[in-house]
């Protein structure tokens, strides 16, 4: 069985990889740099000029975050061109500001995509013609710079909140909003576009006219979320079609379908660690963990998950140079210490668990599953959804958050792993995180809001290596491997995707 799930996961990555490398082969491909920003050129097959769109990603976001729209776009005629702003990606200037302020940093980032944007409509190839494509914190910056540089044809604003919108700018603006997205992003493209309709818009109908700039639409794409819109089938046919009317129409190519390649390879990479975790070694004599029953399980649960946010609610969390980041290593460093106090707490007066511990093993079977997180995750990850092998200056922040998210996972596969421990047992402790984390955003939402937009990409990492130190359990008999391996790449996800900031 462990042969024939090794067989099939490992057909599933390649052809996986396989389709998604398709995906941009009949395009030219070039990376370069404006300044410091690193830059990426997505250039159709035919020599004939033809407009440029400037893609610009959202908050925590980087270019390969933007790649299936810089790819259907190239696909369908279009020179496309996307970066990493400021703090964000491979970029290694930080932004500066306060986030909450916003005026400074929005001024900063304006001025960066001016200059990709004057080095865009100089490409080779340009016609000279220009649009603006924006995810979330990037639609406002879009719609800014449109609304400066009236000759901007048309606007893709994902995700959108935009206060400076108005009637008549920018000139044909397209809002895309997820479906399953907040209601108050849906409600803020239901407003842009009533500015144009007067008041009873209704998603999927045009309003205005493209010649003379007036043109607003609002589409809800179907079935996805903040992240799930920027792979939609929706979002790319109606980009296109955007795109075609404001510059004329011209036929229309595929769109680019890498969710369901991407699923497939992540779910190799998943299931090919479950015959690949019988290679590690056995760590411990005996199934070590807590073996807690299901009332004991549930203080342990519930005790961080509601004391966390109370006691960190005032406490001043802007130390590091990475927005939110410094906070999410606070709330795991405290519920881990709060679960192994609790703990400590439910054993008192009992005799811990005898079992003879290879500790030289132990450190090379998390070794084992933490390479095996980082590189078979991270290298397709890297190329095809967003920044993760980290720059020189990101690596004192992977150190750093590490010191938060090691002891939370310890504590953790520590409370759900024993020879009695409870089934559903993992699930339970991740659901109480969550719910400690919004309990952490009611109670400050204007700093925390962004955590509520990733939950969803929470989910998959939990899933994803909870499964795989499942594994590494039943094979090392020992949580500590497992815990480490989670550790540090939660630390590592964390400290490469949220935005460095000098405040």
């Amino acid at each position: 069985m462990r042969f024939l799930v090794g067989f099939l996961a490992t057909m599933a990555i390649l052809i996986g990889l396989f389709e998604l490398h398709e995906g941009s082969r009949d395009l030219n491909i070039t990376r370069t740099f404006v300044g410091e920003t690193p830059v990426t050129i997505f250039r159709p097959q035919s020599a004939a000029p033809t407009p440029v769109i400037v893609i610009a990603h959202g908050f925590a976001g980087s270019q390969q975050l933007m790649q299936p729209f810089a790819e259907t776009l190239a696909r369908n005629g279009y020179i496309a061109v996307t970066f990493d702003f400021l703090g964000h990606g491979r970029n290694p200037l930080p932004m500066h500001g306060n986030i909450n302020e916003g005026l400074t940093i929005t001024a900063a980032l304006l001025r960066e995509l001016t200059d990709v944007a004057a080095s865009a409509r100089a490409l080779p190839g340009s016609d000279g013609r220009l649009a603006m494509l924006g995810h979330s914190m990037a639609s406002d910056i879009v719609v800014r710079f449109a609304q400066t540089h009236p000759d901007v044809e048309a606007t893709v604003a994902v995700s959108v909140f935009s206060p400076v919108v108005t009637r008549a700018s920018p000139r044909n603006l397209l809002v895309i909003v997820g479906a399953l997205e907040p209601a108050m992003l849906r409600n803020e493209g239901l407003r842009i576009v009533n500015l144009a309709a007067g008041g009873t818009a209704i998603p999927g109908e045009t309003y205005g006219h493209f010649p003379d700039g007036s043109a607003r639409k609002l589409v809800l794409a179907r079935g996805v979320e903040h992240i799930g819109v920027l792979y939609s089938h929706d979002s790319m046919v109606e980009a296109v079609r955007w795109m075609n009317a404001a510059f004329g129409d011209r036929p229309q190519d595929e769109v680019d379908s890498r969710g369901r390649w991407l699923a497939l390879v992540f779910a190799g990479i998943v299931a090919l660690a479950w015959p690949l975790s019988a290679w590690l070694p056995e760590v411990s004599t005996s199934r070590a963990g807590a073996s807690l029953g299901w009332k004991a399980l549930m203080t342990a649960a519930l005790l961080p998950a509601i004391l966390t946010p109370l006691l960190l609610w005032k406490m001043p969390t802007d130390f590091l140079p990475i927005l939110l980041g410094d906070y999410l290593m606070l709330h795991f460093l405290l519920y881990g210490a709060l679960s192994a106090a609790t703990l400590f707490y439910l054993r008192k007066g009992q005799p811990p668990p005898v079992a003879k511990v290879a500790w030289a093993r132990a450190a090379i079977a998390a070794a084992a599953v933490f390479a095996y997180n980082i590189l078979a995750f991270g290298l397709p990850i890297d190329a095809y959804v967003f920044s993760f092998l980290p720059i020189p200056a990101r690596l004192p922040l992977i150190a750093a958050i590490a010191c938060g998210t090691l002891p939370y996972f310890i504590a953790d596969e520590w409370l759900t792993r024993g020879s009695e421990s409870r089934r559903g047992a993992y699930g339970l402790t991740k659901f109480c995180f969550l719910l400690s984390l919004a309990m952490a955003v009611a109670l400050n939402p204007m700093k925390l809001f962004f955590l509520v937009i990733i939950v969803p990409a929470i989910v998959l990492l939990f899933t994803a290596f909870g499964l795989i130190s499942r594994w590494s359990y039943a094979a090392t008999r020992h949580p500590l491997p497992g815990a480490i391996a989670n550790g540090a790449v939660f630390a590592w996800a964390i400290a490469v995707t949220f935005p460095m900031i000098v405040r």
